[in-house]
């Protein structure tokens, strides 16, 4: 059931909305086991017979969790790394097995015979939620956690699917001790409808040309290598930041503060600042759990640039099972090294210039993201960058020629058809505009529950409900809802 389908938004959010009042009318307990009902059949409506491997991993989980807390020692770091190990083991086999057997041993499938099984949704995303959780069991004394409480902090339906990766401490309680205001479920509808637009009008927009340019790599100009490259830029970055604008705004709607996820990363000023900014709650578990335990930068140079590169090498890993993932995530491992052996260097480039220097990497990264194939992805970046056989669009090779016609100059402009429109490069221009000019969606949301209910600004409101009525049209000419980018890694 995907947050942008109008089953979703007109059917589930409002029943589950009323059951959980009423339901906290009788107590907490009830509160809780009725987020628990309605997360598992949020999950179970996509594919029911996946249930019981959600199920399965949380209870498993959570009798290791039981055993951790009362163990001590050897024993204690031993039942963590089982933990560890079974949750590794699960992602591996539903999200690699097919990547390991076949990509990477290059075996023949004839010869083997092993099926690749389809991904359960959400698998990443509850893996490393639960990882997170074992771990820090095992590194402190906090609390208990009931078998209640921690269903519902891996289950809960706004952030199950693609985040933000919670942290037990951000979550667990608020469940035992949630709050219910209506200045949350004011700015959380605010913040779901700005979601909702950002995902159903923008990043689906944007999908058309992304998708048309790389499914027709070989025929791509250079203009049109551009476009789709940076449709597919947007796309990713307004999908996935919408979808986490909606989940946050659900869980304020039932009275939950979920963490930011995102932070207008195409501000960002370096490859370490854009990691900052993008998927936040990712890069701060791949730090705490992954580069930090490697021994993060407290081990020399060469050992931090070492940690640099596997943890972004796993992180790319997470996203996919594909060598474009592989590749992609290497590739900003080496930049994250190279821009702190740059620091050291103490040279410094103007604001503007790190902007564009940083986004113009983010791009080509995306490219390698996005390709069906590294070959796809070298093609792409040669028509991009290729300035032997540059290219451009008919309409401006026309109007080059009536401006030498006028000014009786012979200009001889060689020019060839571009399978992406024109006009895209308008739109690339906007977006590229807001999303270096106009406040994220967390600012909006923070001076909205600063300023209180009475002080909000009209015309915000009116925005918004312009953009939630144009998403709810979109919604109802649309038969089948687009999916979500992040539902597949």
């Amino acid at each position: 059931m995907l947050f942008n389908s109008v089953e979703f938004v007109f059917g589930f959010v409002p029943i589950v909305f009323i059951a959980y009042l009423l339901a906290r009318q009788v107590s907490s307990a009830v509160a809780k086991v009725t987020i628990l009902i309605a997360s598992l059949f949020f999950y179970s409506w996509w594919k029911l017979e996946y249930l019981p491997i959600l199920l399965g991993s949380i209870l498993v989980n959570y009798v290791l969790y039981r055993i951790i807390i009362r163990c001590e020692g050897k024993r204690r770091h031993a039942y963590t790394l089982l933990g560890v190990a079974f949750n590794i083991l699960l992602i591996a086999y539903y999200k690699y097995i097919g990547f390991i057997l076949y990509g990477v041993l290059g075996l023949d499938y004839q010869t083997v015979g092993i099926e690749v099984p389809i991904l359960p949704l959400a698998i990443s995303f509850f893996t490393f939620q639960q990882l997170s959780f074992l771990i820090d069991a095992n590194r402190s004394d906090d609390e208990y956690v009931s078998l209640l409480d921690y269903s519902c902090y891996v289950s809960f339906f706004p952030q199950l699917i693609a985040g933000p990766i919670v942290r037990h401490n951000e979550l667990i309680p608020q469940l035992k001790s949630p709050k219910f205001e209506r200045n949350y479920l004011e700015v959380g509808i605010l913040l779901f409808a700005i979601g909702l637009f950002k995902k159903v009008i923008i990043a689906d927009g944007m999908a058309v040309w992304a998708s048309q340019g790389f499914s027709s790599v070989a025929d791509l100009t250079t203009s049109d290598s551009w476009v789709a490259a940076l449709s597919y830029t947007f796309q990713l970055y307004f999908d996935f930041s919408g979808y986490s604008d909606m989940a946050i705004g659900l869980g304020l709607m039932f009275g939950f503060k979920l963490p930011m996820n995102f932070d207008s990363p195409y501000k960002a000023v370096s490859i370490a600042d854009f990691w900052r900014r993008w998927h936040i709650t990712l890069s701060n578990w791949l730090r705490d759990y992954l580069y930090i335990p490697l021994g993060g930068n407290r081990q020399g140079s060469v050992r931090t640039y070492v940690n640099l590169l596997l943890t972004m090498l796993i992180g790319g890993i997470w996203h996919g099972a594909g060598w474009t993932f592989v590749v992609w995530g290497a590739l900003h491992g080496l930049a994250l090294a190279a821009h702190r052996l740059w620091s050291k260097l103490n040279i410094g480039l103007s604001r503007e210039l790190s902007v564009l220097t940083t986004f113009m990497f983010v791009v080509v990264g995306w490219v390698i993201f996005r390709a069906a194939s590294m070959e796809d992805a070298a093609t792409v970046l040669t028509s991009m960058f290729g300035f032997s056989e540059v290219t451009i669009p008919n309409a401006w090779a026309n109007a080059i020629a009536q401006i030498g016609g006028a000014l009786r100059v012979t200009i001889d402009v060689s020019a060839s058809s571009n399978i992406l429109p024109l006009h895209a490069w308008g739109v690339i221009v906007v977006l590229c505009i807001a999303v270096l000019k106009l406040p994220n969606s967390m600012q909006i949301m923070e001076a909205s529950l600063q300023r209180g209910i009475q002080s909000r600004r009209a015309w915000l409101y009116v925005l918004v409900g312009i953009g939630f009525g144009l998403s709810v049209k979109r919604m109802m000419e649309t038969s089948v809802p687009s999916e979500f980018l992040y539902f597949q890694f």
